[in-house]
Protein backbone atom coordinates (compact mmCIF):
# COMPACT_ATOMS: atom_id res chain seq x y z
CA UNK A 1 0.00 0.00 0.00
CA UNK A 2 1.32 3.33 -0.81
CA UNK A 3 1.34 6.64 1.39
CA UNK A 4 -1.92 8.28 1.48
CA UNK A 5 0.37 11.61 1.26
CA UNK A 6 1.40 12.59 -2.73
CA UNK A 7 4.82 12.30 -3.25
CA UNK A 8 5.53 15.93 -4.59
CA UNK A 9 3.87 17.45 -1.67
CA UNK A 10 5.92 15.99 0.95
CA UNK A 11 9.21 16.18 -1.12
CA UNK A 12 9.80 19.32 0.55
CA UNK A 13 9.30 17.88 3.97
CA UNK A 14 11.09 15.24 3.71
CA UNK A 15 14.38 17.04 2.04
CA UNK A 16 14.47 19.54 4.83
CA UNK A 17 14.21 16.51 7.74
CA UNK A 18 17.07 14.70 5.72
CA UNK A 19 19.35 17.76 5.74
CA UNK A 20 19.03 18.33 9.68
CA UNK A 21 19.28 15.01 10.39
CA UNK A 22 22.03 14.09 8.21
CA UNK A 23 24.08 17.51 9.36
CA UNK A 24 23.72 16.61 13.10
CA UNK A 25 25.65 13.10 12.07
CA UNK A 26 28.73 15.24 12.16
CA UNK A 27 30.69 15.22 15.29
CA UNK A 28 31.19 18.98 15.12
CA UNK A 29 28.82 22.27 15.63
CA UNK A 30 26.63 22.80 13.17
CA UNK A 31 25.46 25.96 12.35
CA UNK A 32 21.62 26.58 12.10
CA UNK A 33 22.22 28.92 9.02
CA UNK A 34 22.86 25.94 7.01
CA UNK A 35 19.40 25.13 7.44
CA UNK A 36 17.27 27.74 6.76
CA UNK A 37 16.97 27.61 2.76
CA UNK A 38 15.59 24.08 2.81
CA UNK A 39 13.16 25.04 5.75
CA UNK A 40 11.95 27.90 4.24
CA UNK A 41 11.48 25.73 1.08
CA UNK A 42 9.53 23.74 3.03
CA UNK A 43 7.16 26.21 3.41
CA UNK A 44 5.98 24.90 6.78
CA UNK A 45 2.19 26.23 7.82
CA UNK A 46 3.43 27.80 11.48
CA UNK A 47 5.51 29.59 9.69
CA UNK A 48 4.39 31.46 6.58
CA UNK A 49 5.56 34.39 6.60
CA UNK A 50 9.48 33.45 7.04
CA UNK A 51 10.03 35.15 4.11
CA UNK A 52 8.66 38.19 4.44
CA UNK A 53 10.11 41.21 5.72
CA UNK A 54 7.82 41.80 8.15
CA UNK A 55 7.86 39.88 11.57
CA UNK A 56 5.44 36.83 11.87
CA UNK A 57 4.14 37.27 15.28
CA UNK A 58 2.30 33.63 15.43
CA UNK A 59 6.16 32.01 14.57
CA UNK A 60 7.49 33.73 17.15
CA UNK A 61 5.34 33.37 19.70
CA UNK A 62 5.39 29.96 19.26
CA UNK A 63 9.19 29.05 19.13
CA UNK A 64 9.27 31.59 22.44
CA UNK A 65 6.50 29.46 24.36
CA UNK A 66 8.68 26.11 23.64
CA UNK A 67 12.43 27.72 24.77
CA UNK A 68 13.72 28.51 27.80
CA UNK A 69 14.24 32.44 28.18
CA UNK A 70 18.27 31.86 28.41
CA UNK A 71 17.70 31.25 24.84
CA UNK A 72 18.36 34.92 24.51
CA UNK A 73 21.82 34.51 25.46
CA UNK A 74 22.78 31.16 24.07
CA UNK A 75 24.65 30.41 21.28
CA UNK A 76 25.15 26.61 21.22
CA UNK A 77 22.72 23.63 21.62
CA UNK A 78 24.13 20.52 23.04
CA UNK A 79 21.66 17.16 22.23
CA UNK A 80 22.19 14.27 23.52
CA UNK A 81 19.73 11.32 25.07
CA UNK A 82 21.38 11.13 28.90
CA UNK A 83 23.74 12.83 31.12
CA UNK A 84 25.99 9.45 30.51
CA UNK A 85 25.98 10.90 27.09
CA UNK A 86 27.52 14.30 27.90
CA UNK A 87 29.73 12.88 29.84
CA UNK A 88 31.32 11.08 27.68
CA UNK A 89 31.30 13.76 25.01
CA UNK A 90 33.51 15.75 28.00
CA UNK A 91 30.45 17.39 29.51
CA UNK A 92 30.35 15.45 32.90
CA UNK A 93 29.07 18.87 34.80
CA UNK A 94 25.59 19.22 33.14
CA UNK A 95 23.58 18.18 35.99
CA UNK A 96 25.30 20.98 38.32
CA UNK A 97 24.07 23.33 35.13
CA UNK A 98 21.16 25.40 35.90
CA UNK A 99 18.02 23.83 35.19
CA UNK A 100 15.30 25.52 32.82
CA UNK A 101 12.10 25.37 31.61
CA UNK A 102 9.87 26.15 28.61
CA UNK A 103 6.02 26.84 28.97
CA UNK A 104 4.68 25.54 26.13
CA UNK A 105 7.31 22.08 25.86
CA UNK A 106 8.39 19.50 28.54
CA UNK A 107 12.29 18.69 28.04
CA UNK A 108 14.70 18.34 30.34
CA UNK A 109 17.66 21.30 29.91
CA UNK A 110 20.59 23.17 31.64
CA UNK A 111 22.17 26.51 30.68
CA UNK A 112 25.32 27.11 31.81
CA UNK A 113 25.45 30.47 32.46
CA UNK A 114 27.05 31.83 29.34
CA UNK A 115 25.97 30.76 25.85
CA UNK A 116 25.39 27.03 26.06
CA UNK A 117 22.37 25.22 26.68
CA UNK A 118 22.48 21.17 27.09
CA UNK A 119 19.06 19.04 26.49
CA UNK A 120 17.79 15.91 27.03
CA UNK A 121 16.09 14.11 24.10
CA UNK A 122 13.96 11.15 24.07
CA UNK A 123 13.93 10.03 20.93
CA UNK A 124 14.11 11.45 16.72
CA UNK A 125 10.94 13.22 17.65
CA UNK A 126 12.34 15.85 19.31
CA UNK A 127 14.77 16.65 16.65
CA UNK A 128 12.27 17.19 14.11
CA UNK A 129 10.51 19.31 16.70
CA UNK A 130 13.29 21.28 18.38
CA UNK A 131 15.58 22.60 15.40
CA UNK A 132 12.69 23.73 13.49
CA UNK A 133 11.98 25.71 16.84
CA UNK A 134 15.38 27.09 16.64
CA UNK A 135 14.82 27.87 12.97
CA UNK A 136 11.58 29.94 13.29
CA UNK A 137 13.39 31.83 16.36
CA UNK A 138 16.90 32.94 14.89
CA UNK A 139 14.60 33.51 11.56
CA UNK A 140 12.17 36.27 13.34
CA UNK A 141 15.10 37.44 16.12
CA UNK A 142 17.27 38.55 12.37
CA UNK A 143 14.22 40.24 11.37
CA UNK A 144 13.80 42.04 14.40
CA UNK A 145 18.05 42.57 14.67
CA UNK A 146 17.35 44.50 11.17
CA UNK A 147 15.00 46.82 12.21
CA UNK A 148 17.90 47.96 14.76
CA UNK A 149 18.55 50.26 11.77
CA UNK A 150 15.18 51.94 12.09
CA UNK A 151 15.31 55.50 13.97
CA UNK A 152 11.48 55.26 14.95
CA UNK A 153 12.72 51.57 17.08
CA UNK A 154 15.61 52.60 18.26
CA UNK A 155 14.16 55.67 19.90
CA UNK A 156 11.34 53.80 21.12
CA UNK A 157 13.80 51.58 22.94
CA UNK A 158 15.86 53.86 24.12
CA UNK A 159 12.32 55.95 25.87
CA UNK A 160 10.89 52.76 27.14
CA UNK A 161 7.94 52.97 24.93
CA UNK A 162 7.10 49.50 23.72
CA UNK A 163 4.18 50.40 22.41
CA UNK A 164 5.67 52.21 19.25
CA UNK A 165 8.68 49.56 19.05
CA UNK A 166 5.78 47.09 18.60
CA UNK A 167 4.28 49.34 16.34
CA UNK A 168 7.45 50.15 14.21
CA UNK A 169 8.25 46.49 14.04
CA UNK A 170 4.72 46.22 11.85
CA UNK A 171 3.04 44.46 14.16
CA UNK A 172 -0.85 44.44 14.82
CA UNK A 173 -2.53 45.35 18.02
CA UNK A 174 -3.43 41.89 18.25
CA UNK A 175 0.03 40.47 17.70
CA UNK A 176 1.30 42.95 20.55
CA UNK A 177 -1.25 42.33 22.92
CA UNK A 178 -0.11 38.23 22.46
CA UNK A 179 3.80 39.22 22.68
CA UNK A 180 3.02 40.95 25.75
CA UNK A 181 1.27 37.69 26.99
CA UNK A 182 4.09 36.01 26.16
CA UNK A 183 7.51 37.96 27.24
CA UNK A 184 5.43 40.13 30.21
CA UNK A 185 8.00 42.57 32.09
CA UNK A 186 10.96 41.37 30.21
CA UNK A 187 9.62 42.80 26.46
CA UNK A 188 11.51 45.75 26.26
CA UNK A 189 14.53 44.20 27.92
CA UNK A 190 14.50 41.32 25.13
CA UNK A 191 13.22 43.67 22.35
CA UNK A 192 16.58 45.25 23.53
CA UNK A 193 18.79 42.62 23.50
CA UNK A 194 17.49 41.55 19.84
CA UNK A 195 18.45 44.69 18.69
CA UNK A 196 21.95 44.60 20.04
CA UNK A 197 22.86 41.75 18.42
CA UNK A 198 22.26 38.96 15.27
CA UNK A 199 21.14 35.68 16.49
CA UNK A 200 24.00 32.67 14.95
CA UNK A 201 22.59 29.02 16.46
CA UNK A 202 24.60 26.21 17.00
CA UNK A 203 23.86 22.66 17.15
CA UNK A 204 25.71 19.71 18.44
CA UNK A 205 24.51 15.93 18.60
CA UNK A 206 26.51 14.09 21.05
CA UNK A 207 24.80 10.83 20.55
CA UNK A 208 22.15 9.72 18.30
CA UNK A 209 22.36 5.61 18.36
CA UNK A 210 18.80 3.98 18.43
CA UNK A 211 20.12 2.49 21.40
CA UNK A 212 20.69 5.56 23.20
CA UNK A 213 17.19 6.14 23.42
CA UNK A 214 16.31 2.74 24.30
CA UNK A 215 18.69 2.97 27.01
CA UNK A 216 17.42 6.33 28.09
CA UNK A 217 13.73 5.02 28.51
CA UNK A 218 14.93 1.94 30.45
CA UNK A 219 16.99 3.73 32.70
CA UNK A 220 13.76 6.25 33.09
CA UNK A 221 11.55 3.09 33.78
CA UNK A 222 13.77 1.79 36.58
CA UNK A 223 13.43 4.72 37.75
CA UNK A 224 9.35 4.29 38.24
CA UNK A 225 10.02 0.59 39.51
CA UNK A 226 12.37 1.76 42.02
CA UNK A 227 10.17 4.29 43.40
CA UNK A 228 6.87 2.32 43.34
CA UNK A 229 5.26 1.24 46.43
CA UNK A 230 4.31 -1.81 44.66
CA UNK A 231 5.90 -4.62 42.71
CA UNK A 232 4.52 -3.54 38.75
CA UNK A 233 6.26 -7.28 37.64
CA UNK A 234 3.46 -9.00 38.58
CA UNK A 235 0.47 -6.71 38.35
CA UNK A 236 -2.03 -6.56 35.72
CA UNK A 237 -1.95 -2.55 34.50
CA UNK A 238 -4.03 -0.42 33.23
CA UNK A 239 -1.96 1.99 30.75
CA UNK A 240 -2.72 5.10 30.11
CA UNK A 241 -0.84 8.36 28.12
CA UNK A 242 -2.14 11.78 29.23
CA UNK A 243 -1.36 14.41 32.03
CA UNK A 244 -0.49 14.63 35.44
CA UNK A 245 -3.35 16.15 36.61
CA UNK A 246 -6.90 15.33 35.29
CA UNK A 247 -7.03 10.94 36.41
CA UNK A 248 -5.55 11.64 40.28
CA UNK A 249 -8.24 14.78 40.60
CA UNK A 250 -11.24 12.28 38.87
CA UNK A 251 -10.02 9.59 41.07
CA UNK A 252 -8.79 10.92 44.64
CA UNK A 253 -11.58 13.45 44.76
CA UNK A 254 -9.63 15.85 46.80
CA UNK A 255 -10.94 19.23 45.07
CA UNK A 256 -13.71 18.17 45.87
CA UNK A 257 -13.28 17.88 49.34
CA UNK A 258 -12.07 21.39 50.03
CA UNK A 259 -13.83 23.15 48.35
CA UNK A 260 -14.40 25.86 50.97
CA UNK A 261 -10.20 26.58 50.54
CA UNK A 262 -10.14 27.18 47.30
CA UNK A 263 -13.74 29.58 47.75
CA UNK A 264 -11.38 31.18 49.75
CA UNK A 265 -9.04 31.76 47.20
CA UNK A 266 -11.03 32.45 44.94
CA UNK A 267 -11.87 35.76 46.82
CA UNK A 268 -8.33 37.44 46.37
CA UNK A 269 -8.60 40.14 44.38
CA UNK A 270 -7.04 39.37 41.35
CA UNK A 271 -9.01 36.01 41.19
CA UNK A 272 -12.61 37.39 41.85
CA UNK A 273 -13.68 36.39 37.71
CA UNK A 274 -13.40 32.83 38.97
CA UNK A 275 -15.40 33.46 41.83
CA UNK A 276 -18.24 35.38 39.63
CA UNK A 277 -17.94 32.39 37.48
CA UNK A 278 -18.69 30.07 40.49
CA UNK A 279 -21.94 31.68 41.13
CA UNK A 280 -23.16 31.48 37.43
CA UNK A 281 -22.28 27.63 37.99
CA UNK A 282 -24.28 27.72 41.18
CA UNK A 283 -27.34 29.32 39.65
CA UNK A 284 -27.13 27.37 36.71
CA UNK A 285 -26.58 30.73 34.74
CA UNK A 286 -24.21 29.04 32.82
CA UNK A 287 -23.30 25.10 31.90
CA UNK A 288 -19.83 24.59 33.20
CA UNK A 289 -19.46 21.76 35.36
CA UNK A 290 -18.95 22.40 38.94
CA UNK A 291 -16.95 19.56 39.51
CA UNK A 292 -14.33 20.73 36.50
CA UNK A 293 -14.45 24.21 37.97
CA UNK A 294 -12.82 22.78 41.37
CA UNK A 295 -9.83 21.18 39.54
CA UNK A 296 -9.26 24.50 37.47
CA UNK A 297 -8.99 26.32 40.88
CA UNK A 298 -6.87 23.79 42.32
CA UNK A 299 -4.35 23.89 39.41
CA UNK A 300 -4.01 27.78 39.73
CA UNK A 301 -4.21 28.35 43.42
CA UNK A 302 -0.83 25.46 43.08
CA UNK A 303 0.89 28.45 42.32
CA UNK A 304 0.38 30.08 45.03
CA UNK A 305 2.84 30.17 48.37
CA UNK A 306 0.37 29.84 50.66
CA UNK A 307 -0.97 26.60 48.81
CA UNK A 308 1.57 24.61 50.25
CA UNK A 309 -0.26 23.04 53.40
CA UNK A 310 -3.00 22.28 51.41
CA UNK A 311 -0.77 20.52 48.77
CA UNK A 312 0.69 18.30 51.47
CA UNK A 313 -2.88 17.19 52.90
CA UNK A 314 -2.89 16.07 48.94
CA UNK A 315 0.12 14.15 48.74
CA UNK A 316 -1.15 12.33 51.96
CA UNK A 317 -4.68 11.77 50.83
CA UNK A 318 -3.62 10.72 47.68
CA UNK A 319 -1.28 8.15 49.42
CA UNK A 320 -3.90 6.82 51.50
CA UNK A 321 -6.73 6.20 48.45
CA UNK A 322 -3.39 4.30 46.69
CA UNK A 323 -2.09 6.77 44.76
CA UNK A 324 1.14 7.53 44.07
CA UNK A 325 3.06 10.38 41.87
CA UNK A 326 6.89 9.58 40.81
CA UNK A 327 8.65 12.12 38.78
CA UNK A 328 11.13 11.59 36.54
CA UNK A 329 14.78 11.81 36.99
CA UNK A 330 17.52 12.55 34.54
CA UNK A 331 16.12 10.92 31.48
CA UNK A 332 12.64 11.53 29.91
CA UNK A 333 10.77 14.30 31.37
CA UNK A 334 7.68 12.31 31.44
CA UNK A 335 6.01 12.18 35.20
CA UNK A 336 4.02 8.63 36.14
CA UNK A 337 1.48 8.13 38.83
CA UNK A 338 0.91 4.26 39.85
CA UNK A 339 -2.94 4.00 41.16
CA UNK A 340 -3.80 0.84 43.45
CA UNK A 341 -6.85 0.11 42.39
CA UNK A 342 -7.69 -1.86 45.21
CA UNK A 343 -7.05 1.34 47.26
CA UNK A 344 -9.30 3.82 45.58
CA UNK A 345 -12.48 5.17 48.14
CA UNK A 346 -15.34 4.60 46.20
CA UNK A 347 -16.88 7.68 48.52
CA UNK A 348 -14.15 9.93 47.47
CA UNK A 349 -14.35 9.32 43.55
CA UNK A 350 -16.11 12.37 41.45
CA UNK A 351 -19.40 11.67 41.49
CA UNK A 352 -19.40 11.05 37.77
CA UNK A 353 -16.78 7.68 38.37
CA UNK A 354 -19.31 5.72 40.57
CA UNK A 355 -20.22 2.89 38.26
CA UNK A 356 -21.87 0.14 39.10
CA UNK A 357 -20.51 -2.25 41.44
CA UNK A 358 -17.12 -0.17 42.16
CA UNK A 359 -16.96 -1.16 45.67
CA UNK A 360 -15.42 -4.62 44.12
CA UNK A 361 -12.51 -2.43 43.11
CA UNK A 362 -11.51 -3.36 47.05
CA UNK A 363 -10.83 -7.52 45.27
CA UNK A 364 -8.60 -5.57 42.31
CA UNK A 365 -4.76 -6.52 42.08
CA UNK A 366 -4.34 -4.27 39.15
CA UNK A 367 -2.50 -0.86 38.68
CA UNK A 368 -3.09 2.16 36.39
CA UNK A 369 0.16 3.04 35.13
CA UNK A 370 -0.57 6.79 34.11
CA UNK A 371 2.31 8.85 32.11
CA UNK A 372 2.51 12.38 31.50
CA UNK A 373 1.74 12.19 27.30
CA UNK A 374 5.36 11.99 25.36
CA UNK A 375 6.28 13.75 21.96
CA UNK A 376 6.71 11.57 18.78
CA UNK A 377 8.44 8.34 18.34
CA UNK A 378 9.14 8.79 22.87
CA UNK A 379 5.33 6.88 23.03
CA UNK A 380 7.06 4.14 21.16
CA UNK A 381 9.84 3.18 23.39
CA UNK A 382 7.91 3.78 26.45
CA UNK A 383 4.82 1.24 25.75
CA UNK A 384 7.64 -1.25 24.27
CA UNK A 385 9.63 -0.90 27.90
CA UNK A 386 6.41 -1.05 29.65
CA UNK A 387 4.71 -4.13 28.59
CA UNK A 388 7.67 -5.98 28.59
CA UNK A 389 8.49 -4.94 32.41
CA UNK A 390 4.74 -4.96 33.74
CA UNK A 391 3.07 -8.58 34.57
CA UNK A 392 0.25 -7.95 31.88
CA UNK A 393 -1.17 -5.28 29.84
CA UNK A 394 -5.24 -5.23 30.46
CA UNK A 395 -5.57 -1.86 28.58
CA UNK A 396 -3.70 1.00 26.84
CA UNK A 397 -5.50 4.54 26.55
CA UNK A 398 -4.21 7.41 24.88
CA UNK A 399 -5.70 11.08 25.53
CA UNK A 400 -3.80 13.83 24.38
CA UNK A 401 -4.25 17.09 22.29
CA UNK A 402 -4.21 17.55 18.43
CA UNK A 403 -5.04 19.47 15.49
CA UNK A 404 -8.42 19.63 13.25
CA UNK A 405 -8.69 20.14 10.17
CA UNK A 406 -12.66 20.10 10.34
CA UNK A 407 -13.46 20.95 13.77
CA UNK A 408 -12.74 23.83 15.76
CA UNK A 409 -10.74 23.93 19.02
CA UNK A 410 -12.16 22.18 22.18
CA UNK A 411 -14.14 19.38 20.09
CA UNK A 412 -13.21 16.25 21.00
CA UNK A 413 -12.04 13.94 17.68
CA UNK A 414 -11.98 9.87 18.06
CA UNK A 415 -10.10 8.21 15.21
CA UNK A 416 -10.68 4.56 14.44
CA UNK A 417 -8.25 4.74 11.56
CA UNK A 418 -4.66 5.90 11.99
CA UNK A 419 -1.77 7.17 8.91
CA UNK A 420 1.40 6.90 10.25
CA UNK A 421 3.74 9.47 8.71
CA UNK A 422 6.96 7.70 10.02
CA UNK A 423 5.92 4.22 8.56
CA UNK A 424 3.51 4.91 6.32
CA UNK A 425 1.09 2.53 7.57
CA UNK A 426 -2.78 2.51 8.21
CA UNK A 427 -3.95 0.72 11.23
CA UNK A 428 -7.60 0.40 11.23
CA UNK A 429 -9.25 -0.62 14.58
CA UNK A 430 -12.33 -0.75 16.66
CA UNK A 431 -11.99 1.73 19.14
CA UNK A 432 -12.46 1.40 22.88
CA UNK A 433 -13.94 4.94 22.60
CA UNK A 434 -16.99 6.34 20.86
CA UNK A 435 -19.08 9.67 20.95
CA UNK A 436 -21.25 9.10 23.47
CA UNK A 437 -18.87 8.08 26.70
CA UNK A 438 -17.83 11.74 26.04
CA UNK A 439 -20.98 13.47 25.07
CA UNK A 440 -22.60 13.79 28.76
CA UNK A 441 -19.41 15.57 29.81
CA UNK A 442 -18.43 18.22 27.07
CA UNK A 443 -20.19 21.57 27.53
CA UNK A 444 -19.01 23.65 25.02
CA UNK A 445 -17.13 21.50 21.95
CA UNK A 446 -18.77 18.83 19.85
CA UNK A 447 -17.72 15.18 20.09
CA UNK A 448 -16.83 13.68 16.36
CA UNK A 449 -15.84 10.22 16.16
CA UNK A 450 -15.15 7.96 13.34
CA UNK A 451 -12.23 10.06 12.42
CA UNK A 452 -9.64 9.45 10.62
CA UNK A 453 -6.31 10.52 12.16
CA UNK A 454 -2.66 11.33 10.83
CA UNK A 455 0.66 11.07 13.58
CA UNK A 456 2.81 13.56 11.71
CA UNK A 457 6.60 14.03 12.35
CA UNK A 458 6.56 17.06 13.84
CA UNK A 459 4.12 20.40 14.24
CA UNK A 460 6.67 22.84 11.41
CA UNK A 461 6.82 19.15 9.50
CA UNK A 462 3.30 20.57 7.69
CA UNK A 463 3.19 23.13 4.88
CA UNK A 464 -0.46 23.55 2.88
CA UNK A 465 0.25 20.82 -0.38
CA UNK A 466 0.70 18.23 2.55
CA UNK A 467 -2.64 19.41 4.80
CA UNK A 468 -4.60 19.74 1.27
CA UNK A 469 -3.68 16.17 0.92
CA UNK A 470 -4.73 14.52 4.19
CA UNK A 471 -8.01 16.58 4.07
CA UNK A 472 -8.63 15.03 0.49
CA UNK A 473 -7.84 12.00 1.88
CA UNK A 474 -10.52 12.64 4.64
CA UNK A 475 -7.75 12.80 7.14
CA UNK A 476 -8.86 16.08 9.76
CA UNK A 477 -7.38 14.58 12.97
CA UNK A 478 -3.69 15.44 13.29
CA UNK A 479 -1.19 14.32 16.46
CA UNK A 480 1.78 12.90 16.78
CA UNK A 481 1.64 9.65 19.28
CA UNK A 482 -0.95 7.72 17.65
CA UNK A 483 1.25 5.68 15.22
CA UNK A 484 4.26 5.37 17.74
CA UNK A 485 2.05 3.98 20.23
CA UNK A 486 0.37 1.91 17.51
CA UNK A 487 3.85 0.21 16.33
CA UNK A 488 4.53 -0.72 19.76
CA UNK A 489 0.80 -2.58 19.62
CA UNK A 490 1.73 -3.77 16.45
CA UNK A 491 4.57 -5.91 18.02
CA UNK A 492 2.79 -6.74 20.84
CA UNK A 493 0.10 -8.69 18.62
CA UNK A 494 2.17 -10.27 15.82
CA UNK A 495 5.73 -12.06 16.07
CA UNK A 496 7.29 -9.39 13.43
CA UNK A 497 8.61 -6.05 13.69
CA UNK A 498 6.64 -3.42 12.31
CA UNK A 499 6.52 -2.92 8.74
CA UNK A 500 6.57 0.12 6.38
CA UNK A 501 3.64 1.40 3.77
CA UNK A 502 1.09 -1.30 4.79
CA UNK A 503 -2.84 -1.25 5.68
CA UNK A 504 -2.84 -2.88 9.25
CA UNK A 505 -5.59 -4.13 11.22
CA UNK A 506 -6.34 -5.43 14.50
CA UNK A 507 -9.00 -7.65 14.97
CA UNK A 508 -7.88 -9.49 17.57
CA UNK A 509 -5.57 -7.02 19.99
CA UNK A 510 -3.77 -8.53 22.67
CA UNK A 511 -5.60 -6.12 24.96
CA UNK A 512 -8.43 -3.06 24.46
CA UNK A 513 -7.17 0.08 23.33
CA UNK A 514 -7.98 3.50 22.28
CA UNK A 515 -7.62 7.20 21.28
CA UNK A 516 -8.87 10.29 22.31
CA UNK A 517 -7.59 13.75 20.80
CA UNK A 518 -9.29 17.40 22.06
CA UNK A 519 -8.12 19.51 19.63
CA UNK A 520 -6.07 22.80 20.42
CA UNK A 521 -4.98 23.79 17.08
CA UNK A 522 -6.57 25.08 13.60
CA UNK A 523 -3.90 24.74 11.35
CA UNK A 524 -5.61 25.71 8.65
CA UNK A 525 -6.07 28.93 10.10
CA UNK A 526 -2.93 31.14 10.23
CA UNK A 527 -2.46 31.79 14.13
CA UNK A 528 -4.72 29.44 15.39
CA UNK A 529 -2.70 27.36 17.63
CA UNK A 530 -1.45 27.46 20.88
CA UNK A 531 1.12 29.65 20.53
CA UNK A 532 -1.43 32.73 19.85
CA UNK A 533 -4.26 31.04 21.90
CA UNK A 534 -4.18 29.43 25.26
CA UNK A 535 -7.10 26.93 26.37
CA UNK A 536 -7.20 28.33 30.25
CA UNK A 537 -10.58 27.39 31.73
CA UNK A 538 -12.36 26.37 28.58
CA UNK A 539 -9.39 23.56 27.80
CA UNK A 540 -11.03 21.52 30.99
CA UNK A 541 -13.55 20.59 29.42
CA UNK A 542 -12.44 18.43 26.60
CA UNK A 543 -9.87 17.86 29.25
CA UNK A 544 -11.78 16.40 31.96
CA UNK A 545 -14.68 15.11 29.39
CA UNK A 546 -12.26 12.92 27.67
CA UNK A 547 -10.57 11.98 31.09
CA UNK A 548 -14.28 11.14 32.77
CA UNK A 549 -14.51 8.47 29.51
CA UNK A 550 -10.64 7.09 30.38
CA UNK A 551 -11.79 6.19 34.00
CA UNK A 552 -15.25 5.10 33.77
CA UNK A 553 -14.04 2.63 31.13
CA UNK A 554 -11.11 1.26 33.22
CA UNK A 555 -13.82 1.02 36.28
CA UNK A 556 -16.32 -0.72 34.72
CA UNK A 557 -14.17 -3.23 32.69
CA UNK A 558 -11.96 -4.16 36.10
CA UNK A 559 -15.40 -4.30 37.59
CA UNK A 560 -16.36 -7.14 35.27
CA UNK A 561 -13.13 -9.01 35.00
CA UNK A 562 -13.68 -9.07 38.95
CA UNK A 563 -17.07 -10.51 38.57
CA UNK A 564 -15.61 -13.30 35.67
Amino acid sequence: MTSVIDPVAHAPLDLFQRTYRSLLRSSGEIQIEAMVEPYMAAEPVLHEGARNAATDAAALIYSALRLPTCIDRVRLVLLAQSLEVFAHAGYGDVEAWQPVTAPGRRRKMFFDGGETLAVLIASPSDLDDLVPILLALQIEWNKIHRQSGDPVFVRALESGQSDLALAALGLSSEDQVRLRAVWGQELLERLRMIAGRRKRFAVRMLGGSLMAYQRATLRWWWNIEHESPLDLTNRPVYFVSSNTHSLVNLLSGFALRHTDELLDFCRTREHTALLDEYRKIAAMEVPSSRENFFYYVLKKYQADPASVPLFARRLAEEQTCGIQRIPSRLYLDVDTQVIDLAKLRPEWLDPRLRVPGVEALQRSNAVIVNIDYPLGLAAYQILTIVARSVGSLLGVYVLGKAATLNGKIGDVLIPNLVYDDHTANTYQFAQSFVAADVEPYLVYGAVLDNQQAATVRGTFLQNRPFLDALYRSFFTDLEMEAGPFLSAIYEQSFPDRTPQGQSVGFFSPPYDFGFLHYASDTPASKGRNLGSQNLSYFGMDPTYATALACARRILAREVTRLSA
